[in-house]
């Protein structure tokens, strides 16, 4: 009977308050073994020379979880000890009933002790009637004194069981601590890792960020939406004449700054272009404001200020949807404003600026007379804002679904209020496959391509295994010693730093000879990424028995650097395709 008792009890306590199916004690013991393994995993990582950032972060998301469930079984604890508090109040009231019932039992015991009983009966029939109300009293009184007995009981053993918890809850808190900082301290050391690596790529960093603007200038990859078609094929419709091959795919093209033109033609379809403008560019207000009479543009001479952003739209804009050569009317205007500081200076009529034709058709000029005069009036035109001041508006073709910052793509530009980092979708994007379906500029031929080519293998893109290998290699050698950087250039043209370039057999001779096993071939690679943000944050490499994990970023330059002819990953966003 007790321990039914107690156990109806626990159940729906539980049931109540914490509504799960195990005790605290199973949760606190989980715990503990949670903590055994994660001391195990930590010890792990301590040993490591380099642990993986991937890891740390899954150590500290289970040590966070592990906290959450102790606050949570700390809370109930409080809740418990509330409970039994308030039964011993109650138990408080019981005592006195329990007095009465006790004595009250006593004496009914002795008055209706068979002898009295018997001598205060007439007949028979007055004897059973007694014996059988004695009974009941009787019974009765029993039933008090063993229910607040039981309760009585059930409390000691809740509080005993009580104070157990709270002793292991202790005991792990204090684990918990140790482990933590134990973790911070692992962590604090990849981090100082992680900058002493980010030092030793700096000391190279002037050399092979001029390799690096030169290979992706030899692209010449188109920043007008006009001028896409051309310039990005898909080379997964490719064939190179070898299978089992990988290429790595960017999504659009630079400098995803600003307003993306062909997220703005798919977001004509349903929006206006104030609503179009405003999701590209924050902290702004869309103004008449009067404009220059003429502007200076390079190669034509001095022209009429619309007339000239009549020819920049026609040429920046192939789509004809109204409500996106609005918004391009209102970013040309705005950008050639705060370039010439309002028409003092000249401005370059190609991609470096803004591109610009003296050729018109009637969208374009329409676009920019409805966001000119016929709102403003004469002289004056519809432009952005921010903090009084017209602002820089870029713009580009494809932005691969995701905005960037102007500090964080463009280079030498200043931090702005009005630029954002924002995914450029009609929805919550968590994998690739959502990005093509939801991303506004998925139409363009530049959303997802490899870019760049050899004359060899089809005039494609794609690497061969060995040559993703040769990638991962330069990588790690890099990491294991910077000063070999110079000997670690692509392979197919001369070394820029004068000396030799060490091809994919000397690379994996001087890792052996540090110890470093190293990739002699690779048969799968994965890659993962921040949806949020639209950045590529880990490429795990595995071959011949070994894998390897990669920072996005760490993997794209030195990408850059060793893969053949002019093939380059141009975002902070790309995936990997397999032939």
């Amino acid at each position: 009977m007790k321990k039914k008792l107690s156990i109806l009890f626990l159940s729906l306590f539980f049931f109540l308050f914490l509504n799960v199916p195990r005790s605290s004690s199973d949760e606190l013991a989980d715990i503990s073994k949670q903590i055994n393994d994660l001391t195990g995993a930590l010890n792990e990582s301590i040993k490591a020379t380099k642990p993986l950032e991937s890891q740390l972060k899954a150590l500290q998301d289970q040590v966070a979880g592990i906290k959450n469930r102790v606050a949570a079984i700390d809370q109930d604890i409080v809740v418990k000890k509330k409970s039994i508090d308030d039964g011993y109040k109650n138990l408080a009231k019981q005592q006195v009933i329990l007095n009465k019932a006790i004595s009250g039992y006593y004496i009914k015991s002795y008055y209706f002790s068979p002898i009295m009983i018997f001598l205060s009966s007439t007949n028979a029939s007055d004897l059973t009637r007694l014996l059988a109300y004695q009974r009941v009293v009787t019974n009765n009184d029993k039933i008090k004194i063993t229910n607040i007995a039981l309760a009585i009981q059930d409390l000691e053993n809740r509080k005993l069981q009580l104070e157990q918890e709270q002793q292991k809850l202790t005991v792990i808190k204090a684990d918990l601590d140790v482990q933590s900082a134990k973790l911070d301290k692992i962590v604090a050391g990849a981090k100082d890792y992680q900058s002493k690596l980010s030092g030793q790529i700096a000391q190279l960093s002037a050399k092979q960020q001029e390799i690096i603007a030169a290979k992706q200038g030899s692209l010449n990859l188109p920043r007008t939406a006009a001028g896409t078609a051309s310039f990005c094929t898909d080379d997964r419709k490719m064939n190179p004449g070898f299978t089992g091959g990988f290429a790595f795919f960017s999504f659009g093209i630079p400098h995803y700054v600003g307003m993306n033109q062909y997220g703005a033609y798919g977001r004509a379809k349903s929006q206006d272009y104030k609503t179009i403008l405003n999701a590209y560019y924050q902290n702004i207000n869309i103004e008449c404001r009067s404009l220059p009479s003429k502007i200076a543009a390079d190669g034509y001479g001095e022209l009429d200020f619309e007339d000239y952003i009549k020819g920049v739209v026609n040429k920046e804009m192939g789509a004809d949807l109204s409500e996106a050569l609005k918004a391009q009317a209102v970013a040309a205007r705005s950008y050639a404003i705060s370039y010439t500081g309002n028409g003092t200076k000249s401005i370059c009529t190609s991609q470096s600026c803004q591109a610009y034709s003296d050729s018109r058709r009637g969208g374009a000029s329409d676009a920019v007379e409805a966001t000119g005069k016929n709102t403003c009036g004469d002289g004056k035109g519809e432009v952005m804002t921010s903090n009084g001041e017209v602002i820089t508006a870029w713009f580009a073709s494809t932005f691969g679904g995701y905005a960037h910052r102007s500090s964080d793509q463009l280079p030498n530009a200043d931090k702005t209020s009005y630029t954002k980092n924002f995914a450029d979708t009609t929805g919550p994007v968590s994998s690739f496959s959502d990005l093509f379906e939801k991303a506004y500029d998925k139409d363009s031929p530049c959303f997802y391509s490899a870019q760049g080519w050899r004359n060899d293998y089809g005039k494609s893109a794609w690497l061969k295994p060995d040559e993703v290998a040769d990638i991962a290699n330069v990588i790690l050698l890099t990491r294991a010693d910077s000063s070999t950087g110079n000997h670690l250039f692509q392979l197919d043209k001369p070394n820029p730093a004068g000396t030799d370039n060490w091809d994919f057999e000397k690379v994996k001779q001087e890792l052996s000879k540090k110890g470093i096993s190293p990739f002699t071939t690779v048969s799968d690679i994965s890659i993962s990424a921040d949806f949020n943000s639209g950045f590529t944050t880990n490429v795990q490499i595995s071959g011949g028995g070994k894998s390897e994990s990669f920072s996005g970023s760490e993997f794209k330059n030195f990408f850059n650097l060793r893969a053949p002819a002019n093939i380059n990953i141009v975002g902070p966003l790309y995936n990997v395709e397999r032939n």
